[in-house]
């Protein structure tokens, strides 16, 4: 039975009976809620969090590995929905009294806050906690502070109410898109997962690189990056593909670090990836008010640079070590793999033409999720058809059915999946699929768990700065260091995510420094879009850096090395990723803001030219070893071309191009002789 670092199952099956079934109600809650909206917003947040308090209490030890103690878990999971049936019931009444709270309002608001602070410490360890009881103290006590920290003073009930009742607390947007996209998505991603797109990926990968130079090396990265498309979760990319991917790469000469740097490098661009990216895109989305789209257009490039650029420090570093490929004979086909599986691309088509048609990601990841249980559902059904002519009639009526899925009214829609459901049921040889589509259900509610909890907890930082107004006090702090200095002020966002980020996942840190330092970005004149992005993509590169990088120490036990190494191979093979930030904000045509399509191919010209540079100057090799004299060159050539001042670019492209070219000569001169 396979574990994680918690202790808790990884397979459904293994799961005591009463949390499977937790599990299994949360999921069908949040789906029903989803379809037909019975329930108001606050409801459904309440809910939502009442549901990930009981299924935490359920599964997760107070310390270490042990299993929870059944009779305090049950007080505690139970106590935390009660606070949501609270918030059910007396709805009416907590909208009248708004701020005026009663005894009950008081005692069922402190239970909530304890109950989601000590779910936090459980799932995430006490760095978050920490990080948002300090913000909590703030609102508590930050009038006694000296100078422009100190606030007006806010008794123990604003705060309360503040952060238990209404929208700006732990039912905030954050709450509100775990509830809604975050939910669907991640069982969008289950249901894929079940069904073999992990495998459909893998193998495309490896019959695309796999005999290539570096094969194993570059199946992980093209591997993660389309499983980016469906899961939008680092940590969950890492000990999915990594699987797989970091024994080849060992097996195949790559040290075990650098096989966990790789697949964990990899595995966090997932968040970047578009269509459906990480959380955060869709707090994003809320957060500024844009269409989703937007945020996925804006990050496309970006997405495609970082993978080229971790692609490209693979490639160098197998070329350094002389790794070779697999042989060709053992690599599947890829598109063998498309052909046998190729029905599972057309929840993905259907989830990517909807989100850049403009369709909301709620109504999108609800088509998705359906056609996806369709889908899965109905092939169970054709493959066991031996009559061709019926089985062609079945694909028929199912593209058919796909096809007009718009036109079809959502009770419409679950009828069909009954109806499925049956068939599948009395249909020999198909049951294990209804068992497939129930196990997608119960772990779609185990991922989400982590990113709900973390959504729910920030609300109390993100209270507290709404509260006191004191994001204008870290700005000013922020501008008055910088003062017109855009670098400088770019460093310092850079490192306050960076440090941020030791230890909090992406989500809490974007949206702290979304709250307190975004907005100097933007005093400084960078776009709305372009300023968040920023803080977003460090908030990544945060999970990759030492001494606390989540996703490496994920890919540790895998690599059987330590995290601490693999987070140095990490940010070592991210370094060129690290550039493209800052080349963004300082022309934002690289996230397509703009209408000049001219300025945007430039852009991703310049960026792959500096991309392509710091990847030499980190591992000291091209065509052969790089002197040090070179190295330096290389680096510097790729500071010109981001720094963008007058004539930087120009002496970047000819200090760039030139030291290639003497580089590839030398090299050649030097193997002509050797011949």
């Amino acid at each position: 039975m396979s574990e994680d670092q918690h202790g808790i199952a990884t397979d459904p099956r293994d799961w005591p009976k009463t949390l499977f079934y937790v599990a299994l109600l949360f999921s069908i809650f949040q789906i029903v809620t989803a379809a037909f909206s019975p329930v108001s917003s606050i409801v459904l947040r309440a809910v939502h969090v009442g549901f990930l308090l009981w299924v935490v209490f359920l599964s997760y030890p107070a310390y270490g590995k042990q299993r929870p103690w059944q009779p305090l878990a049950w007080v505690l999971g139970l106590g935390g929905m009660a606070t949501a049936v609270y918030q059910w019931v007396f709805e009416a009444d907590l909208i009248q009294r708004s701020g005026d709270l009663t005894t009950a309002d008081m005692v069922i608001g402190v239970i909530l806050i304890v109950l989601v602070f000590e779910a936090a410490r459980r799932v995430m360890g006490i760095a978050l906690p920490i990080i948002c009881g300090v913000f909590l103290a703030y609102g508590l006590f930050g009038e006694y502070l000296p100078g422009d920290l100190a606030h007006r003073g806010y008794g123990v009930d604003q705060i309360i109410n503040q952060l238990s009742f209404g929208t700006e607390g732990l039912y905030g947007t954050p709450t509100y898109v775990s509830a809604t996209y975050i939910f669907l998505f991640i069982l969008f991603g289950a249901f894929l997962e079940k069904a073999g797109m992990i495998k459909l990926f893998t193998d495309f990968a490896m019959g695309l690189f796999g005999h290539k130079l570096g094969g194993p090396a570059k199946v992980a990265v093209v591997s993660s990056a389309l499983m980016g498309t469906i899961t939008g979760s680092g940590i969950a990319n890492v000990v999915t593909t990594g699987q797989f991917t970091i024994p080849l790469m060992k097996r195949f000469g790559y040290r075990a670090a650098f096989a966990g740097g790789v697949e964990a490098t990899s595995s966090m661009g997932s968040q970047i990836m578009p269509p459906v990216m990480g959380a955060v895109a869709f707090i994003m989305a809320e957060t500024i008010n844009v269409p989703f789209v937007e945020i996925a257009k804006a990050a496309l490039i970006p997405a495609c640079l970082y993978f080229g650029s971790v692609f490209w420090m693979v490639h160098l570093e197998a070329k350094r070590s002389d790794l070779k490929g697999l042989p060709k004979d053992q690599c599947p086909s890829a598109w063998g793999a498309v052909k046998e599986s190729w029905y599972l691309l057309i929840p993905l088509g259907v989830l990517v033409y909807l989100l850049f048609s403009g369709r909301t990601p709620l109504f999108s990841g609800m088509v998705g999720l359906a056609l996806t249980a369709i889908v899965i559902l109905g092939s169970a059904i054709i493959l066991k058809v031996s009559n061709y002519a019926l089985r062609c009639a079945f694909w028929i009526a199912l593209g058919l059915l796909c096809v007009g899925f718009f036109r079809l009214g959502i009770g419409v829609v679950f009828a069909v999946i009954g109806v499925l459901v049956v068939a599948c049921w009395f249909m020999q040889g198909t049951r294990e699929t209804l068992v497939i589509c129930l196990h997608a259900l119960v772990d779609g509610a185990r991922h989400a768990v982590p990113v709900g909890i973390a959504c729910a907890l920030v609300g109390s930082i993100i209270a507290v700065v709404s509260l006191t107004g004191v994001a204008s006090t870290f700005a000013g702090y922020i501008l008055a260091i910088g003062r017109d200095n855009l670098l400088l002020s770019l460093i310092l966002t850079m490192l306050t995510c960076l440090v941020l980020g030791m230890g909090i996942p992406t989500i809490p840190n974007y949206i702290i420094t979304s709250s307190i330092a975004a907005p100097a970005l933007l005093e400084l004149g960078v776009p709305l879009i372009v300023s968040h992005m920023f803080v977003f993509y460090f908030g990544i590169l945060a999970d990759l850096t030492p001494p606390v990088a989540l996703a490496c120490f994920a890919a540790a036990p895998i690599a059987r090395e330590s995290g601490l190494k693999i987070s140095f191979w990490a940010v070592r093979i991210a370094l060129a990723g690290f550039v493209i930030p800052f080349m963004t904000v300082y022309n934002p045509a690289l996230m397509l803001q703009g209408d000049n399509l001219w300025m945007t191919a430039y852009m991703l010209v310049k960026t792959l030219l500096a991309v392509g540079l710091w990847g030499m100057a980190s591992t000291g090799y091209l065509q052969q070893k790089m002197p040090v004299w070179e190295r330096l060159l290389c680096f510097a050539a790729g500071a010109l071309l981001v720094v963008a001042l007058p004539l930087t670019d120009e002496i970047g492209f000819m200090l760039g191009g030139l030291l290639i070219f003497q580089h590839v000569w030398r090299a050649r001169r030097r193997g002509r002789a050797l011949a």
